[in-house]
């Protein structure tokens, strides 16, 4: 499991007085979950993370591993719980008991397999829709009113319990890191505008098809950081940050 640290902001001033934002990435602990469909909730979160340019090392706390600061602006708190996916709501409670948060200002980033592989769906409420996460942060709160992003991971077929805890195939793994920051892209306009405008936009997200080029020269969309240090994607760009020092 990856670990969390503390975000440093890029401008403090920026955040101030800024309601802050719980994001909860569901999936399950342990190596033989890491790279699994069902984490792609954690997997997200871990984008993040990397974008953020995290030191130190990071705690765990209510059942979660849990990381807060503030990050482009955001007072954000990204948790991913350790409870087992059929427990995510035990973690949930608490967290949001800690930071006196309501409802409204969690997003739960969840696999789904009714989704094609690589879809985004941002949902403010509705049923757990059969996956067990949801069900148990619904029964938890005792409310199905909290924001969501849906991430496709593609028909099971036949059996959905060996689909989810499997890993993704070969031409899904070359597209994986797009898929990440568009979600990743998504998660920061949530916290940004709210559901309504970050679904306007990531609800029409297109992956690549798995015969797509997926070569790009530095500096261009979908290729590697350019001279400048910036990696263009098609929903943004983001500027490489230089590994630090270990300490």
């Amino acid at each position: 499991m990856a670990g969390y640290v503390h975000l440093e902001c890029l401008d403090p001033a920026e955040s101030a007085g800024a309601a802050v934002k719980i994001v909860v990435g569901l999936g399950n602990p342990g190596a033989q979950y890491e790279k699994t469909r069902h984490n792609i909730g954690w997997m997200v979160l871990d984008r993040l993370a990397d974008r953020a340019g995290w030191t130190g090392r990071g705690r765990t706390r209510d059942a979660s591993a849990v990381v807060q600061g503030r990050y482009r602006g955001l007072d954000l708190v990204l948790v991913k719980p350790l409870t087992y996916m059929n427990e995510s709501g035990l973690a949930v409670r608490k967290v949001l008991a800690r930071e006196h948060a309501p409802l409204g200002e969690m997003l739960v980033v969840v696999d789904d397999f009714a989704l094609p592989f690589g879809k985004l769906r941002f949902r403010e409420g509705g049923s757990a829709g059969g996956h067990n996460g949801l069900r148990s942060i619904i029964d938890e709160m005792r409310n199905e009113q909290f924001s969501r992003l849906r991430v496709g991971i593609g028909d099971p077929g036949h059996d959905a319990i060996d689909h989810v805890l499997s890993q993704f195939t070969r031409g899904e793994k070359v597209r994986l890191p797009e898929l990440l920051d568009a979600a990743a892209d998504a998660v920061e306009a949530w916290a940004r505008e709210g559901t309504n405008k970050a679904a306007n936009h990531f609800n029409a997200f297109e992956l690549r098809p798995d015969d797509a080029d997926l070569a790009a020269p530095p500096g261009e969309v979908d290729g590697p950081p350019g001279p400048d240090g910036i990696r263009r994607t098609r929903t943004g760009w983001r500027k490489q940050k230089p590994p630090e020092a270990p300490e």
